[in-house]
């Protein structure tokens, strides 16, 4: 029984019963409108819907009896997914991007990745920042402390230290976020990048 219930919510969830798949005997009916037209046998409600041609669409089928509503189910369709579409757009997605660095760097290297930084704060990504150590470099911790403390001195005017430098294991991590945009997501990004 337990399975069958779970089965038929899927159901109502992912996609609405219309017309001929609709199986109670006895429905509620609600008019396009939304106002209430009462307790109607199943064959009275497909009349009324093919007389109004409209679809009759079961939006509650756990109620008791199960409530339909007379509707154009395609244009309900349509309208459903431009508001998904219209929803998906306005998100802004979060990127986490990542760099890796050794605890002995060359200024040279260091001035690398600190434009690399640069350049992914500045699109509105976050940047986590990994000090991989290797053998006796386990050792000194307070080396990698010192290169990512630099480095978040080096960017601060354009990002800010959303995660402070802690050990992980082999690895110390840091993470930056966008200046202004420390706790919430990086600034919504550019639909198309120019290339340089």
């Amino acid at each position: 029984m337990l399975q069958a219930f779970t089965n038929r919510r899927r159901e109502t969830i992912a996609e609405l019963r219309v017309n001929d798949a609709i199986k109670a005997p006895v429905v509620r009916l609600v008019a396009p409108d939304g106002a209430q037209i009462g307790v109607k046998k199943l064959a009275e409600a497909m009349w009324l819907a093919d007389q109004l041609d409209l679809d009759l669409v079961e939006v509650a089928p756990m109620a008791d009896p199960p409530v339909c509503r007379l509707m154009d189910y395609g244009r309900f369709k349509y309208e459903r997914s431009i508001k998904e579409r219209a929803a998906r757009k306005s998100q802004t997605r979060t990127v986490i991007k990542e760099l890796r660095l050794r605890p002995r760097i060359e200024d040279h290297d260091f001035d690398m990745q600190t434009r690399k930084v640069l350049s992914f704060l500045s699109g509105g990504d976050k940047v986590k920042l990994t000090v991989r150590f290797r053998g006796r470099e386990r050792e000194r911790p307070e080396y990698g402390q010192k290169l990512l403390t630099r480095l978040a001195e080096a960017v601060s005017h354009e990002g800010v230290i959303e995660q402070a430098p802690k050990m992980e294991g082999r690895n110390m991590t840091m993470m930056l976020a966008p200046a202004g945009h420390a706790s919430g997501g990086g600034r919504p990004r550019p639909r198309h990048r120019q290339k340089r």
